[in-house]
Formats: structure tokens, sequence, C-alpha cells
């Protein structure tokens, strides 16, 4: 994955507590945020993104439990309201009583015309999971997630003139959640 060095730089020379703030946006474990913060540098996006990667395959069920917690519903843009977005609150709602947190996606590859059938289609076939199943699918798909928003995160440093700017808590960095861009492929529902 290509990233100009400037917001990898930005990144590794963030002070520790503004970076783990702005890996919060990125994936909801303080565990998982504090190890990328406590291993910096990164010489590259490639090596950080390893890193979040391996930091979410060694995650405990409590670091799972965190992150999940803090994925919200993702609703479509406004004026695009339609049935589908109904079928949508009302699947999620059953997906989050049957197993306790919010159901998340990766939705690469799909364009934003194809995102809401394909997250239908998803929600309605791992609503049938067992708990243990979807944990591990839920899993992934956080990683997933994370990943996106790692990588959109260092950008937004490389955009920016100010760090400040970047990871302000109010303006959430990522995509997936309600203030993002509706054009992204990330999706937490």
């Amino acid at each position: 994955m290509q990233s100009s060095p400037h917001g990898l730089t930005r990144f590794n020379t963030l002070p520790a507590i503004e970076a783990e703030r702005a890996l919060l946006t990125c994936c909801g474990s303080l565990h998982w945020a504090r190890r990328l913060v406590a291993h910096r540098p990164y010489p590259d996006l490639d090596a950080l993104l390893a890193a979040a990667d391996e930091a979410v395959y060694d995650f405990a069920p409590a670091d799972l439990d965190e992150a999940l917690s803090r994925e919200t519903l993702s609703l479509p843009p406004h004026g695009s309201y339609s049935v589908a977005h109904t079928a949508l609150g009302a699947a999620h709602s059953a997906y989050e009583s049957r197993f306790g947190h919010a159901f998340v996606i990766c939705l690469d590859g799909y364009g934003p015309d194809e995102a809401l059938d394909q997250l239908l289609a998803g929600i309605r076939s791992r609503l049938g999971n067992d708990p243990e199943e979807e944990r591990v699918l839920s899993w992934d798909e956080l990683r997933r997630l994370a990943r996106g928003r790692l990588a959109r995160l260092v950008r937004s440093l490389d955009a920016r003139t100010e760090p400040q700017e970047a990871i302000d808590p109010q303006e959430p960095a990522d995509s997936g959640r309600p203030d993002s861009a509706s054009d992204s492929p990330y999706v937490a529902v």
C-alpha cells in the first residue's frame, strides 16, 4: 500500500497520547492502540499495517469485546432513505440482540451503489451463525476495518499542516462510522 512518508513520519513523532487517541478512531481497543504506539517508529505503511494485523491477531477476548463495543451503526447518507434502510435497521437490531455488539463488515471492492445490498446480504447471512463462529468473523472484519482506517489516518496526517487537526477526537478520522465519507468501502454497522 502506497503512502507518502510524510504522514507516517508525523504519526511516528506524535506524542504518545495523541497517537493513541488517533489510533482509537481506527480500532476501539486500548491495548491495540497502546501496542502500536509502543512499537513506533515504523519504516513504512506496510510495516505499520502488519503490526496492526498482528496486534489484532493477538487480541484477548476482552480486547475484542472492547473494540466491538465501540463500533456503531453506520447509516447511509442523508437523503438516501429507502425501504432497504428500514430493513438494515431491523436486521442490525436482530443482530445486536443475538450477538451483543454492532455488526461489522469490510466492503472493499464494492461501490456505494452495491454497498447497501452487500451489507444487507452480509448481515442476513451471518444472523444464522452460532456465537463462536460469528465472533471469529467479526474479529476478522474488525481487523480489515482497522487496516483501512489506519491507512486513511496516515494519509490524513500527510494532508494536514498541523497533526492535531488530523486527530481531533470530535472529528472522526475513519470511515464506516456515521460522520465518515459515504464513498468508503469500510463499514461498521
